[in-house]
């Protein structure tokens, strides 16, 4: 993305706050005007006073009066400058993530199944953080400092022709001398903040699999990856910082030589001409170049932080840019629903290079119960993720009750599905609130005899608060099984008209495994229900046993039919009851 743009869409951000930056640009002027005042009248007081016995009394306290009301006004545009300039950036920071936030509801899951966590909590908190503080500073000293560099120099050309000149002409040296360091210091923040958002992302995949570090004792192994990219981190980071921080004591050597310059010739126009300039002038033309040049030195500074800003901005433009899911039609099919679900010469593959399932046809009655098993990776949970929308078809349509599922809205969609999968879906809060998750409105003694249900009432009384009893971020401190009934729960209070059953016992000990069977049995009663399972004990009741391998069906009957082709099911199911 070219600095242009990436400028024109920070303007754009800044844009609905004009209102703001027109008082910005308001008290920048009157700060301003204060600084320039003040020695102003300071060297009015100065000449008034010059010569033995020749003190003219009324200029100066006019002038020591004029400079404590400027100094007044000075302090209180400061103050609120101040407070306009945080409004502003925290305003467009407020902006910028509710555009993530949004745009994270809107991209498809393929894209959360390419892109680490870390790296996209990375762009969400610290690049926004970074960009508000580079737009902070951008406001307070950039764009004040620019006001009070165009006044001092205003002023000094009123003041005097031939010192202003000179001043005008040595400041480019200033600005060339920033702009060399700053061009070649930009990569440098470009490769801190991907190694940022490349450590994050690390940190982030370790503590989640700290359980899993311990039991395969990896933590030397950890310790060690974790040395290496942070090493890298550093080295950016040193490499910016280091680049950077030449900028400011560059420009203030030029800017110590403005000044000594000024001096110089106010002291030679003194010399060949007393009257040509009054000491009163030359301390004002003295002030005026360190306050000239202090806008430099400040902005130098700022260039650093800027950078860092635009690198950081650019990955969360970069995310902002990402594909969204197709959008839902308008208007999209919403048909009555019974539970008939139909594929036709269906294909699809992650990648176009490695096709998974090709010209899968299927079609499944309301309230049949199939089962789908098959040796790992064949496409059984592929197949879910399809039925559910969560990728699109490449080839081929499905179809839920009559209705091709992408002319479907996908909240409808997916509300028609209950899901139990092996891997468990919870969030931080109440048992209650997470039992009542697919069912906000449920009341409590609707959530308890989901519980019981699912057999997991008892162990919820036994825990301190019972179904308000607070549960961590992905339910860490409970125990696998007990995720899973909570899940399994949550299932049985929705009760949707089709439900998907992914290994949803795989954490269960097997007395309470049999128990939920015959809970599952009740629920999936009336219910379309596809059954994935690598147990095929959990299967025989179906009425439709799909066998997959390498995204085909290859064989598809009941539990007896299967056994007496003695086909690729029947080899399965001996493989896992055969006699030791």
């Amino acid at each position: 993305m070219k600095k242009r743009t990436t400028f024109r869409r920070i303007l754009s951000l800044i844009r609905p706050h004009a209102p703001l930056v027109v008082f910005s640009i308001l008290f920048a002027l009157l700060s301003a005007a204060a600084q320039l005042l003040i020695p102003f009248y300071a060297g009015n007081a100065i000449d008034a006073m010059l010569g033995v016995g020749a003190v003219s009394f009324p200029p100066v306290w006019r002038a020591i009066l004029y400079i404590g009301v400027i100094a007044l006004i000075g302090a209180l545009s400061q103050q609120l400058l101040a407070l306009v300039n945080n409004r502003i950036t925290y305003s467009v920071t407020r902006d910028v993530r509710l555009l993530v936030s949004e745009k994270l509801h809107r991209l498809p899951i393929s894209y959360f199944d390419t892109h680490k966590t870390g790296d996209l909590v990375s762009r969400t908190v610290a690049d926004v953080d970074t960009f508000a503080d580079g737009l902070l500073l951008g406001f307070t000293q950039l764009f004040s400092g620019v006001v009070t560099i165009l006044a001092t120099v205003g002023v000094m050309l009123y003041l005097h022709l031939t010192i202003a000149l000179a001043v005008i002409v040595l400041t480019p040296l200033s600005i060339l001398v920033a702009r060399f360091i700053a061009t070649r210091v930009h990569r440098f923040f470009t490769e801190q903040a991907a190694l940022r958002g490349e450590e994050t992302a690390f940190v982030n995949e370790m503590v989640e699999g700290a359980r899993v570090i311990k039991e395969f004792g990896y933590e030397d192994e950890s310790l060690a990856a974790f040395d290496d990219v942070n090493g890298r981190y550093a080295a950016a980071s040193m490499k910016a910082t280091f680049f950077s921080s030449l900028v400011n004591p560059s420009t203030r050597l030029v800017n110590n030589v403005v000044y000594a310059v000024v001096a110089l010739i106010c002291a030679l126009l003194a010399l060949a001409d007393g009257d040509a300039v009054s000491v009163g002038v030359i301390s004002v033309f003295l002030s005026y170049a360190s306050q000239y040049a202090k806008p430099f030195n400040e902005i130098s500074g700022v260039v650093t932080e800027l950078q860092n800003a635009i690198s950081c901005v650019r990955r969360v433009f970069a995310l902002l840019d990402e594909e969204e899911e197709i959008p839902d039609p308008d208007p999209a099919l919403s048909p009555a629903a019974f539970g008939e679900v139909e594929l036709t010469n269906v294909a699809f593959s992650y990648a176009p290079e490695r096709p998974l399932i090709k010209d899968l046809s299927l079609r499944v009655k309301a309230g049949q119960r199939i089962a789908i098993v098959g040796p790992t990776g064949c496409g059984k949970t592929t197949l879910i993720n399809l039925l559910m929308r969560f990728y699109d078809v490449r080839e081929g349509e499905i179809t839920v009750d009559g209705a091709d599922i992408r002319q479907m809205a996908r909240h409808d969609l997916r509300a028609r599905y209950g899901m139990v999968l092996q891997d468990t879906w919870l969030k931080e809060g109440s048992v209650r609130e997470n039992i009542a998750y697919g069912k906000p409105d449920a009341t409590d003694e609707e959530v308890v005899a989901a519980a019981k249900a699912a057999h997991a009432h008892s162990f919820i009384r036994r825990l301190a608060g019972g179904y308000d009893a607070r549960i961590s971020e992905g339910g860490t401190n409970l125990s696998a099984g007990q995720r899973q009934l909570l899940c399994i729960a949550r299932a049985m209070l929705a009760l949707p008209p089709m439900l998907i059953l992914d290994e949803a016992t795989s954490s269960i000990d097997t007395r309470t495994e049999a128990k939920i069977q015959d809970a599952f049995a009740v629920m999936m009663k009336g219910r379309t229900s596809f059954v994935v399972a690598h147990r095929l004990s959990t299967v025989r009741e179906a009425d439709v046993i799909l066998v997959m391998k390498d995204g085909n069906v290859i064989e598809q009957g009941s539990h007896d039919e299967l056994l007496r082709k003695g086909g690729f099911y029947a080899a399965l199911y001996a493989s896992q009851f055969a006699p030791s």
